[in-house]
Order: C-alpha cells, then structure tokens, then sequence
C-alpha cells in the first residue's frame, strides 16, 4: 500500500481514505490483505494516531475495511456490484458538489454541460 498526503490537499485523513479506495477498486489491495497497523502508518506518513485512526475506522464503517481486534486491519471482501455501487455513489456526490458550485458560481446547467462533455473529449483525444 502506497499514500501520499498533503497539507495543503484536504484533510489527511480524507486523503488517506481517498487513497485507499482507490487502491481497493484498482485491484492493487485485495480482500483480506492486512493493511499496517494505525500506529506504523502514523509513523510512515508523519501524521498523528488519531487522523490514522480516523481514515480506517471510517473505511470499516463504509464496509471497505474491517478490524480484527489484536490482530489487525484487513480488507473486506466485497462483491463487484457493491464496488460498481459504491464508485457511483462517489461519482454522484462529486457530480452534485459541480452543480452546487456552478449555482453558487452563476453557471447556467447549458455551460455546465458543455464543459463536461469538453473534459470527456480531452480525455477521449488522450486515450
């Protein structure tokens, strides 16, 4: 497992669990793979116990985690559909947070949708 964090990108514990997920949905952490310790990943990432223990206990609480107590944290096994569900689910949180902005910001729905479909064709031209 592999994080990186900022001071300056949020807060650390939401990157950690950012990170995280996306590791599980990539494939690169895999069901019942121990993840370190909370106190080994405070000491790698130089961040206190409490943030680490804010990331994972909120990773379990979603259902991509779970705690063995004494022995450690692991990922959870989870189907595919509820991974697929669960990726929507973000998506339409971030989507809904882009229209909040783009209300608060005066951006009418019409260049909200032109904008989108810009950054899906960048993508596209890139592919």
């Amino acid at each position: 497992m592999h994080i990186n964090v900022s001071l300056q990108a949020g807060p650390i514990y939401e990157q950690i669990e950012y990170q995280i997920r996306a590791q599980i949905f990539s494939g690169e952490l895999k069901a019942g793979e121990m993840l370190p310790s909370i106190r080994m990943l405070a000491r790698e990432l130089r961040i206190g116990i409490i943030t680490a223990k804010r990331a994972y206990d909120d990773l379990v609480a979603e259902g991509f985690l779970y705690a063995v107590p004494g022995k450690g944290v692991y990922v959870a096994q989870r189907k595919e559909d509820d991974l697929e569900n669960s990726k929507l689910a973000r998506l339409k949180e971030q989507l809904g947070a882009t229209r909040r902005f783009a209300e608060e910001n005066g951006i009418s729905s019409e260049q909200l949708t032109r904008i989108f479909r810009e950054v899906m064709e960048e993508k596209d031209e890139r592919s």
